[in-house]
């Protein structure tokens, strides 16, 4: 799989918008790169301090802010889950 499309499209997608800052472009570039190492499934399911760690945010709060934000926006999709010794599950919406 060519890696580099998704964040091509998504790059693309988001010239326009306005409501999308750093912090959303450095999550969906960590979560592309998650999948990558995750042997390229769809969809992924990983702990948001998996994803904080290397987008280096601090705060759970603005993560969570950030990835609803990703999902509300039609980027992704993120079903959260209740059970913090489970990781929640992200979509992605190209091929």
């Amino acid at each position: 799989m060519d890696y580099s499309k998704p964040l091509s499209d998504f790059f693309l997608a988001i010239e326009r918008d306005f409501r999308i800052n750093t912090t959303h472009i450095a999550i969906f570039a960590t979560l592309i790169q998650f999948r990558k190492n995750s042997g390229s499934i769809n969809p992924i399911q990983a702990y948001s301090f998996e994803i904080q760690k290397t987008v280096k945010i601090a705060s759970p709060k603005t993560y969570y802010k950030c990835i609803g934000e990703l999902h509300a926006y039609g980027y992704l999709t993120y079903v959260s889950t209740e059970n913090k010794q489970k990781r929640s599950t992200i979509y992605f919406h190209f091929k």
